[in-house]
């Protein structure tokens, strides 16, 4: 009974007006256009449920000192072949398994993303994604709480963030 009870009292406040859970979550395709930030582009983004965190096709990757601290230069670049170069602190540097490939070390930044309108400072690793068709990878780390990939649909919005 007390089971009944508490179970009852979650689903009620899950679909009760103003569930901030609830209306938060907003519902985009497997494939969406991306914008960062800093760079002021827009890229084509492939949401992964698989995937832990984000990854960015980048290309030049320097690692330098400023001010007794890491940073990475590297440049990203969209379809039409707009490139842009970033200068970003590195925040990290993760270790990826990778199915079938030795596994890789990755320069890791905050970058801003707006995909519809959600818009986050996530850590994103810089990986040379040339070869994938896909020049962003979305992972769960900027999905999470927020977006709910549709896998039968593919642009179902554009970017329309107010970013912070």
């Amino acid at each position: 009974m007390k089971i009944s009870i508490c179970l009852l009292i979650f689903l009620t406040a899950m679909i009760a007006p103003g569930n901030l859970y609830a209306q938060e979550k907003q519902t985009v395709g497997w494939i969406e256009k991306a914008h960062i930030t800093p760079g002021d582009i827009t890229l084509d983004a492939k949401l992964d449920t698989g995937a832990d965190s984000c990854s960015v096709n980048a290309l030049d990757i320097k690692e330098f000192e400023r001010d007794g601290r890491t940073w990475v230069r590297f440049t990203i670049a969209d379809k039409k072949g707009q490139k842009v170069t970033l200068e970003r602190e590195m925040v990290g540097v993760k270790k990826v398994k990778r199915h079938g490939c030795p596994n890789q070390e990755r320069y890791v930044v905050n970058l801003g993303i707006c995909i519809g309108n959600y818009y986050s400072e996530i850590e994103v690793g810089l990986v040379d994604r040339r070869v994938l068709k896909y020049p962003l990878l979305i992972g769960r780390n900027f999905m999470a709480g927020r977006l709910i990939p549709d896998p039968s649909v593919e642009y179902t919005t554009k970017p329309a963030c107010q970013e912070k």
